[in-house]
């Protein structure tokens, strides 16, 4: 009965040399510089975000909640019809 395989500890090396060559080719390669690009998409979320934090839009926010906990926040139905009605003729479409 053999309690050490000699050869397994032959083959752990073989995955270490091939690991160490590959490391040593990386670091002969020329290295690029780090670059950051942001899409336009990003940009316009950028943009959003900033105009959320205007202090009229704030204000307006603080008047509708004021007015939600006070219970003197009422919809406007005609308003509110006008924006679900698209939404509503494209769905009985399809």
């Amino acid at each position: 009965m053999k309690i050490n395989d000699t050869g397994r500890v032959g083959a752990i090396n073989n995955y270490q040399r091939q690991y160490e060559a590959g490391r040593k080719g990386l670091d002969h390669k020329s290295r690029r510089k780090d670059e950051l690009s942001i899409s336009t998409a990003g940009m316009e979320l950028l943009k959003a975000q900033e105009s959320a934090q205007s202090p009229e839009r704030m204000k307006r926010i603080e008047e509708l909640k004021e007015q939600v906990s006070t219970g003197t926040y009422h919809v406007d139905a005609g308003k509110l019809a006008e924006k679900l009605l698209p939404y509503f003729k494209s769905y009985t479409e399809n």
